[in-house]
């Protein structure tokens, strides 16, 4: 993973750094569509929280929480972006079962 070191225009953006992750594709069989509940609005479909509603559509990632073997080992195969959690995940595939 590379560093990109941005050049300080402000004092805000003098120690400013972004880590460039790998940039995949998610598996298919690992991703599928997530219903937002309503975006705002109650059972008879009235918007009652303002300013709710839009965004952009994201697709929810399965994630593997357990991970309660040990001294399996595995590969990092994508590092990628989860929209629904602001952070990095990555694809790991196991051996040694």
């Amino acid at each position: 993973m590379a560093i990109h070191l941005y050049k300080t225009s402000t004092p805000s953006t003098r120690n400013r750094t972004v880590d460039s992750q790998v940039k995949s594709n998610p598996r298919n069989n690992l991703i599928y569509g997530q219903h937002h509940c309503g975006k705002g609005r109650n059972a008879r479909g009235i918007i009652t929280s303002r300013h709710r509603g839009g965004g952009h559509k994201r697709l929810y990632r399965k994630i593997d929480f357990r991970r309660n073997e040990k001294d399996i080992y595995g590969r990092i195969v994508t590092i990628e972006y989860d929209p629904n959690r602001n952070a990095y995940i990555c694809l790991i595939h196991y051996w040694g079962w």
